[in-house]
């Protein structure tokens, strides 16, 4: 069932592998986070750096399950479109589905290896979080597929690489709007901990705290994360069989 997923998905991860620049660009992005709380971390007390560090480093480490795919996810539709090889493509004996499930995993292939060097970083920079880090990203891997389908569906919308790297750029902002509302809202409703993104902010907030979590909480935002998922990859897919999406019009 996922073989030819799977072979686009190993074509796509080998492609972008050859674009040097797209791969070092990904990876200062997601160095980014843990050279600026390391710097931050020089100038606060060491009483109150762990709580401090922990909320500045959820942040960068949401956004790096983001735009660690993000590269991928704008020449995967939009670009393959503009460069019309897509349709060559959907021209193959094989399910628009596939297409879309094989695109997804590579993308979240790099937005897992974002997370990935990120966490390294932190790990490496900042000895006062290293116990937490485990947790954090079992908390953070479900959203890196999330991530992806949503950067794969508007990559599939937009209808050149000039437009999809516009909305896709915004995308990163997403979870650093979630971090500052949390901010200045702390005292939010039971419900948000189970909404992707805001959710996995105060699930690693919690973490940080040390405060007790009831146990159906991470499964339960786990659940409502990988169901938008599949919900967004199905909508990528319809939109895939619309031929003004596969031509561009």
């Amino acid at each position: 069932m996922l073989k030819r997923p799977l072979i686009i998905a190993r074509k796509e991860v080998r492609d972008h592998l050859r674009d040097r620049r797209s791969l070092i660009s990904s990876f200062f992005y997601a160095l980014m986070g843990p050279l600026v709380v390391g710097m931050v971390s020089l100038a606060i007390p060491t009483s109150k750096a762990s709580e401090v560090l922990v909320s500045m480093m959820s942040v960068f480490a949401l956004v790096a399950g983001f735009v660690g795919g993000m590269n991928v996810a704008i020449d995967s539709i939009a670009g393959e479109r503009e460069r019309r090889s897509l349709l060559p493509l959907i021209l193959n004996p094989i399910l628009r589905r596939d297409i879309v499930v094989g695109k997804w995993m590579a993308i979240a292939v790099f937005a897992a290896a974002g997370l990935a060097v990120n966490v390294i970083g932190f790990a490496a920079l900042l000895p006062v979080v290293r116990p937490l880090l485990p947790a954090i990203t079992i908390v953070l891997v479900p959203l890196t597929l999330l991530a992806a389908a949503l950067e794969l569906l508007i990559s599939t919308w937009c209808r050149n690489l000039k437009e999809a790297h516009t909305y896709l750029s915004l995308i990163a902002f997403l979870p650093m709007a979630a971090g500052m509302f949390l901010v200045f809202f702390p005292h939010v409703w039971p419900v948000w901990y189970v909404v992707p993104i805001a959710g996995h902010q105060l699930v690693i907030g919690s973490i940080a705290k040390g405060a007790a979590m009831s146990p159906a909480l991470l499964p339960a935002l786990t659940i409502v994360t990988l169901t938008a998922t599949c919900a967004i990859l199905a909508t990528a897919s319809y939109l895939l069989e619309r031929d003004e999406i596969v031509y561009g019009g």
